[in-house]
């Protein structure tokens, strides 16, 4: 089921993004540093519900949160054509199609708000990741050296990629 966030997702997503760090160094997060008490996780999920410049879908697997991605738009007149995207999920859902489809409903919505672009970065060495991407029609216009540094010491580049999306 793919649905909104909600307040009451506090406990399941603090839960859900601990889980999501520790399986992979790709993301954002070691999973000691999810130290959000499920108070401040729903603040955070109230906030984002109420924000006119975010939204997170939730993909719920049998009561569980099994992935969410987020859309932020900008607000500036210069970049308001512009928007970003993010996603994560627990792993024994890869490589089921998940993650496609919640690009999928990024996309459309991004579309109906008239963005024109939508964008997006990734740690080097995310192949799965960049795989999705590059499928969901994004492509590398950068990258950021030495951006992220790996608990083994090792440093990263982050990826920037684009995708022109059509007017409706």
């Amino acid at each position: 089921i793919f649905r909104s966030s909600r307040p009451d997702d506090a406990e399941a997503m603090l839960e859900y993004l601990k889980t999501c760090a520790a399986q992979t160094p790709f993301i954002l997060r070691e999973p000691e540093e999810c130290t959000e008490t499920p108070q401040d996780e729903a603040q955070y999920l109230s906030a984002l519900i109420a924000s006119p410049q975010r939204l997170m879908i939730v993909c719920e697997i049998q009561g569980e949160i099994a992935g969410n991605c987020q859309l932020s738009f900008n607000s500036r007149r210069k970049t308001r054509h512009r928007g970003s995207v993010a996603i994560a999920l627990v792993k024994q859902y890869w490589g089921l199609g998940i993650g496609t489809a919640m690009f999928h409903e990024m996309i459309e919505i991004a579309r109906r708000q008239g963005l024109l672009q939508l964008e997006l970065e990734f740690i080097e060495g995310n192949r799965r990741g960049q795989a999705l991407y590059e499928k969901m029609g994004f492509h590398i216009v950068g990258s950021r050296p030495n951006a992220y540094r790996l608990s083994d010491g090792s440093m990263r580049q982050e990826i920037l990629m684009v995708k022109p999306l059509d007017p409706l």
